[in-house]
């Protein structure tokens, strides 16, 4: 017995699944353009490891290149009960309503070259008693620079204001503000956008925001390999390596103490691999 969708649920996911394939191959694509021979290599699990799938499951997709040092795509499709505790904390769901769906794409990328800046996106559609969407993406070098930084604004902006003019204003915002490491007082990176409860309350709603929400992983795809490829040749010294690792140490610890998905996908019986993929394969606290 498989998770059961319905029409909206499973439009969703075969995004979301469409998406990963896309930016899996553009990935794959610069690897080659490098010289490199490295693919991605996918696991699927099912929730709670359970071999009819009756809770969901995905499929984590990883690579390690000469490019990119570790690459996760993960895409899941999930479903079942929140417990009573933590169903206080999900928009529409509590104690008497603890039931979700949930289906979307994560990624995070790790770069060898310390001039080429990590970045992480993340889009996804669930299901409570409310149904919405939410994601983001946002740029995490160890070194940046300012033409980086501005093309990617610049891409994820378009994308916004295609659909409604507050929306970049207000989603820079709520990165920026997300992105925080409290305990360090500095930002993860330089930011992108962060949106979240973009609610369907009818088909309109959900036409609406299902189509931004693809246009952000088309700006995405779009921009992130663009700025890969002016960086990933550019010669890199010992301190830059060390910048780079001393950075990732930070980006560790705000996916481990602060980050919402982290959380989300512990505990509702997610693959505790492809949830940790977004740490770095090294890091260092100097």
């Amino acid at each position: 017995m498989t998770l059961q969708l319905d029409p909206r649920q499973a439009a969703a996911r075969t995004w979301f699944e469409s998406l990963r394939d896309r930016i899996c191959a553009a990935f794959e694509a610069i690897e080659a353009e490098a010289g490199s021979t490295a693919r991605f290599a996918y696991k699927a699990w099912n929730r709670d490891d359970d071999p009819e799938a009756s809770g969901g499951g995905g499929v984590q997709g990883l690579m390690k290149g000469k490019i990119f040092e570790k690459v996760g795509v993960n895409v899941s499709t999930v479903g079942g009960a929140f417990s009573p505790e933590f169903a206080k904390t999900i928009h529409g769901a509590g104690e008497d309503n603890p039931g979700f769906f949930a289906t979307g794409i994560s990624l995070v990328a790790h770069m060898a070259n310390p001039h080429v800046p990590a970045v992480h996106m993340n889009t996804r559609f669930l299901t409570t008693t409310k149904s919405w969407f939410g994601g983001g993406a946002d740029l995490n070098p160890a070194i940046p620079y300012d033409v980086d930084t501005a093309a990617f604004h610049a891409r994820l902006k378009a994308a916004c204001d295609a659909h409604d003019p507050d929306h970049y204003p207000r989603f820079k915002t709520w990165a920026d503000e997300y992105f925080w490491i409290p305990h360090r007082k500095v930002h993860r990176g330089v930011g992108g956008i962060f949106y979240d409860h973009l609610d369907c309350v009818d088909d309109a709603g959900f036409d609406a925001n299902f189509a931004f929400t693809r246009d952000v992983g088309e700006a995405f795809l779009d921009i992130f390999p663009q700025i890969v490829r002016a960086r990933m040749a550019q010669p890199a010294s010992d301190e830059d390596r060390r910048a780079m690792l001393n950075f990732r140490g930070r980006y560790a610890e705000f996916n481990l103490v602060h980050d919402r998905g982290t959380l989300f996908g512990l505990r509702t019986g997610g693959n505790i691999d492809a949830i940790l993929m977004s740490l770095p394969p090294l890091a260092s606290w100097e």
